[in-house]
């Protein structure tokens, strides 16, 4: 394949993983621990090393166009029109900057890829990381994983996504055979044992999100960072260097179960307008648009703070409450986790409000196929749900979520191979040379 495209053959190829999100969704860009692992499905990229001055792109999937700019360009990456290679090139940039690099080493990558796209399993991250590690290869040049996922983590952010980091670090740091908590400043991992008996199957929805193409993502980074603001104000914090919630528990030193009063008692759960956030904050118009918004939500009127603050300091109490009771190896670790996935998916849909119709009937029908816990996974608003299911009872769990939902739909039914798996916690972004 490669021989075909560019006539030449790879010096070395990069592999990075997609992701499933056991627990903690929508949490990291507020400073919080997240559980996620790797999965085996991964964005492969074929690399050759040249002085042609270009750096070429191509991919295995022809629903994909090719791409090739210069080295010696400016790289410019469209938010507006958010294609597969802008993202390759957010990690090209993120390891340019890092190191300076001008011109950039001449590369032809072909790139493949198992992850089923827009699915809420980290497929455009893994893409980031991927041209990140392949750039950084190719340009001779090292770094520490944790360093890597730092600056993919950043670069993404190019393409207009304001995510945390979950994604980019997971993919870094993932080890085979284990989930991992992922904490935030500093960034560190630490292994989480699943327990035995306890199998994780994913299944797409077949309803596609971009998060980079719509509004969705962005608006509930924004509705944090306001909710963050008006809690500071409240309790005397000086609001102008806070912008995550993880920050007011710090500051004021509070408990989780503090923070979750404290929502109920300082914000509203009908909408807060921009004239009544000002008035609270003290800011004019302009410093709200310009301080607090992002280039995709200027043409936001109304917010949800407490729905979208509850949310966050719930979700990051059932992120510690999992890794106890994974820690704990207790006999009734399996119901324990089950029933906190649940919880999470019903903040995720009531709270959150970033499931959709498609994704809440498909955990229903995974509940009633013999899951214990299930819920959506990733950003939401279609993608997958990841659900937890007894290792005696997988089989009979597939089929009759195959028969209740794909079947029934012959759109569903074609993608049905790519949509409805089993996953293990897989390992981390690698290089290998061409043997």
């Amino acid at each position: 394949m490669r021989k075909q495209i560019y006539g030449e053959s790879p010096l070395f190829y990069a592999c990075a993983p997609g992701r499933v999100n056991l627990i903690g969704e929508h949490i990291d860009y507020c400073g919080y621990s997240v559980l996620p692992m790797a999965i085996e499905q991964n964005i492969l990229a074929a690399v050759s090393v040249n002085n042609s001055g270009r750096i070429q792109l191509a991919n295995t999937n022809p629903q994909y166009k090719d791409f090739t700019v210069s080295c010696s360009e400016d790289i410019a990456i469209d938010r507006d029109n958010p294609k597969w290679h802008y993202y390759f090139l957010c990690g090209v940039k993120g390891i340019q900057e890092k190191f300076g690099i001008a011109p950039l080493a001449g590369m032809s990558c072909v790139v493949d890829g198992t992850i089923p796209p827009s699915s809420g399993l980290s497929s455009s991250s893994a893409l980031v990381c991927c041209a990140g590690l392949v750039t950084m290869e190719a340009n001779q040049k090292s770094l520490s994983k944790l360093a890597l996922a730092e600056i993919c983590a950043k670069c993404e952010r190019y393409i207009g996504t304001e995510g945390g980091g979950m994604d980019q670090s997971i993919s870094f740091l993932a080890e085979r055979g284990t989930a991992k908590l992922i904490e935030f400043q500093p960034l560190r991992a630490t292994d989480v044992k699943l327990p035995d008996g306890a199998v994780f199957v994913i299944s797409n929805c077949c309803v596609e999100m971009n998060k980079a193409a719509s509004s969705h993502f962005n608006i509930r980074v924004v509705e944090c960072r306001i909710a963050t603001k008006m809690l500071a104000q409240v309790k005397g914090l000086d609001s102008s260097r806070l912008l995550k919630l993880a920050q007011v528990q710090t500051e004021l030193k509070a408990s989780l179960e503090d923070m979750l009063a404290l929502v109920d008692e300082v914000l509203h759960p009908e909408l807060y307008s921009r004239e009544e956030i000002c008035k609270a904050l003290g800011i004019t118009p302009e410093q709200f648009s310009t301080e607090l918004l992002s280039a995709n939500t200027q043409h936001v009127t109304h917010f949800k703070l407490h729905q979208r603050a509850k949310h966050v300091y719930g979700e990051a109490a059932r992120v510690l409450q999992f890794k106890n009771v994974c820690d704990s190896e207790s006999d009734k670790s399996i119901r324990l986790l089950g029933d906190l996935m649940n919880q999470s998916h019903a903040s995720c849909r009531d709270l959150y409000e970033c499931s959709c119709p498609e994704l809440d009937q498909l955990v229903d029908i995974c509940l009633k196929s013999g899951a214990v816990g299930s819920r959506l996974t990733g950003a939401g608003w279609g993608g997958c749900a990841v659900s937890m299911v007894p290792s005696e009872k997988v089989e009979f769990f597939i089929q009759a979520v195959r028969e209740a939902y794909y079947l029934t739909d012959p759109r569903r039914a074609a993608m049905e191979k790519q949509s409805l798996f089993v996953s293990k916690p897989g390992g981390g972004a690698v290089i290998f040379l061409e043997e």
